[in-house]
């Protein structure tokens, strides 16, 4: 219940603040804001109030502010605007410098304050540019994507701020630099949270895969709700329109081109989104936004890992100066299935999801997208395991295993590690196939993550010299190297800035692992590594 006084700052424009804080021209040396605050009078007559915007510094210094009288009228809602000039503004800066101002704007009437509201402003300014990248105040930055689900094992979508927190950490742990949240609006919490953190966030509505054709009035609706309740977190950079959105085309193809109309006359100041899940951008439904996502998943749901490398050089060679984004790749990883030697084709319509086939599918795509800035960003799919009541796949019922973390965020996989040492700027050493651990090849190759330089690698003792490198400079591969029979133990080291970073596993080799593990039905080597 929100209880107001008669005049006072809307609070039935769609759930937002009543506040709308605009951006142009921001540099270093100075900034325009623009405060639009909407206005109500349940009084039967005219009222004079004064409105007042302050904008306060971190420590509580007013950085500008501004006081003017204003008649509200009973009749309608009013909008009044108060424009800023900002000199030398500390700008938003990512995750760099996550700078907030904080804005407060208050009616006052006879020296009372009576309604006040209080925003977020983080000064910046996002341009995407084609096969380049994003250029945050000027500085080119990466878009280290993830998705996220809001749910949790055991909790669903009922999550509290401390669940939103630990996702929050975890992806910042892993170095990721932009989210996507797919695909719906997600907790006010989340947002206000990647403002003070420095994420760059795309935030998008659910007119997902599935076409109806009564689905355009919920549509727009859920789009102003969406951009009115957030249009102030300086973290968003972009709005989605929809997600794998195709036939009967001509009512698409119209109500595609009426949202993004729609979140242009909402916020004229930021991009938009539409995404496909075919490997062009020439879906007529899908050309009507600022920029083209599109979601393939090469060596999951069809082809080959590998099959990437044809299809970005493909793009680049026949789409020339589009703005696309590689909005979701990934493959699912049951922690409890392991196999040793994986191709580069998916068990998809399976019970078998081994992890080490997710890290070999992500070591190979993630090397072929860090190449090619025609891909302007990408997003994995997904940061976390999460929800899928239809299907019964991979060993576990109602589950998708995309995640590089388990649905109950207790369980990091291989491909988290890999990304953490591409991205983070932490130091990171790690042994890949931990869980691999009853082996079947008495010789076989040893996979080092490491972005602080060569690391040496000790098998039972003994040092393996040679390696090769492999996708990315954090990627080496120590190969043929000869375990014992029984338990083996495989240790990584490397110095860094006088410390000494260390990881260990073991591993049991035995020449019967190869039978043992060798089983023909899946349903069998389903029960064999995950106990169903």
């Amino acid at each position: 219940m929100i209880v107001t006084e008669a005049v006072n700052i809307a609070v039935t424009d769609y759930a937002s603040p009543g506040v709308y804080i605009s951006q142009k021209n921001i540099n270093r040396k100075s900034a325009d804001i623009s405060i639009k605050v909407k206005l109500e009078n349940k009084k039967a007559q005219a009222e004079k109030i004064l409105l007042s915007a302050t904008v306060y510094e971190q420590d509580g210094k007013i950085k500008a502010q501004q006081q003017a009288p204003v008649i509200v009228s009973p009749q309608g809602r009013q909008i009044c605007e108060q424009s800023f000039s900002i000199k030398n503004p500390h700008l938003w800066q990512g995750l760099e410098d996550p700078y907030l101002y904080k804005v407060v704007v208050n009616l006052i009437a006879d020296g009372k304050v009576i309604d006040e509201v209080i925003q977020p402003l983080g000064l910046r300014h996002y341009e995407l540019k084609a096969a380049d990248g994003m250029y945050l105040n000027g500085k080119k930055v990466p878009m280290y994507g993830v998705c996220r689900h809001q749910d949790w094992w055991k909790l669903g979508s009922a999550l509290t701020d401390k669940e939103h927190d630990t996702d929050l950490a975890i992806i910042k742990e892993m170095g990721a630099t932009t989210i996507r949240f797919a695909h719906y609006q997600q907790a006010e919490h989340i947002y206000a949270k990647c403002d003070s953190i420095g994420f760059m966030i795309w935030a998008e509505v659910p007119f997902v895969n599935r076409v109806s054709t009564q689905e355009g009035d919920n549509a727009k609706q859920q789009l102003t709700e969406l951009i009115r309740q957030n249009y102030n977190h300086p973290s968003i950079y972009i709005w989605g329109l929809h997600n794998e959105v195709y036939t009967p085309y001509n009512y698409t193809v119209a109500l595609t081109t009426e949202l993004n109309d729609l979140a242009k006359t909402e916020d004229p100041y930021r991009l938009t989104a539409s995404v496909n899940g075919y490997s062009t951008v020439n879906q007529e439904s899908n050309l009507n936004a600022d920029v083209q996502g599109i979601n393939h998943y090469f060596g999951w749901y069809g082809g080959k890992i590998g099959d990437i490398e044809k299809w970005v050089t493909g793009m680049e060679k026949d789409f020339p100066g589009y703005r696309v984004i590689f909005s979701e790749y990934g493959a699912e990883a049951n922690i409890h299935q392991q196999e040793e030697v994986v191709g580069e084709v998916g068990r998809y319509f399976s019970q078998f999801y081994p992890e080490t086939f997710s890290t070999k599918f992500h070591e190979i795509q993630w090397g072929v997208i860090s190449k090619h800035p025609y891909l302007v960003a990408s997003y994995i799919w997904n940061t976390f395991d999460f929800a899928t009541p239809a299907t019964a796949q991979g060993g576990v019922r109602a589950r998708n295993m995309k995640g590089l973390v388990t649905f109950d965020r207790q369980t990091k996989k291989d491909p988290f590690y890999w990304y953490k040492a591409n991205w983070s700027k932490e130091p990171v050493l790690y042994i890949t196939q931990r869980r691999a651990t009853e082996r079947e090849n008495e010789v076989t190759p040893v996979t080092v993550y490491c972005n602080v330089g060569t690391p040496q690698l000790f098998v039972n003792g003994v040092e393996i010299k040679t390696f090769k490198k492999g996708k990315t400079p954090v990627h080496y591969i120590f190969e043929n190297v000869k375990l014992n029979n029984g338990e083996n133990t495989i240790e990584a080291k490397v110095s860094n800035q006088g410390n000494m970073l260390e990881d260990t596993i073991r591993w049991n080799y035995s020449p019967e692992n190869k039978n043992r593990l060798k089983l023909s039905d899946p349903k069998e080597k389903t029960k064999e590594h995950v106990g169903l």
